[in-house]
């Protein structure tokens, strides 16, 4: 069944015109990078039930503010599709998604990328802040 899903992904991805830049029919993984999006090693599961998708963003310094971290919580807030996550050691930041596989369709695909797109079209001056621990903060999520 997960070779099914495997095919089903790749043929959305090709659609979307997505550069498959590393695949596993056996594992069911593929990284992918789209320039004119900002997307670059995104990774992307087949993991019955779900598809999982992640987009490493940036890596925060090891003394970074509380301020920081509540500011990625609070962006969360605006996240349409997916969210900021932490790995396991709490300092690589993160987009992750993930969807129902059963029921995957080339919108909602194409909604987490375009989730992500936006995001990183409009943050990215604030992620930058981010991983040099200098922070902006305003209180308009408040």
């Amino acid at each position: 069944m997960e070779n099914n899903y495997f095919i089903k992904v790749k043929g959305y991805l090709l659609e979307l015109d997505f550069q498959i830049t590393y695949e596993d029919e056996t594992e069911c993984v593929f990284v992918v990078e789209k320039e004119s999006l900002g997307v670059k090693n995104l990774v992307i599961g087949c993991a019955d039930p779900l598809l999982i998708l992640e987009q490493y963003i940036l890596e925060l310094p090891e003394q970074a503010s509380a301020a920081i971290y509540r500011s990625l919580l609070q962006k969360n807030r605006d996240i349409i599709h997916g969210a900021f996550v932490l790995d396991e050691t709490g300092r690589k930041v993160i987009f992750r998604d993930t969807l129902q596989i059963e029921m995957l369709d080339l919108c909602e695909i194409e909604a987490t990328f375009n989730s992500l797109a936006l995001l990183l079209s409009e943050y990215s001056d604030q992620l930058i802040k981010f991983s040099k621990n200098q922070i902006e903060y305003s209180y308009e999520h408040i």
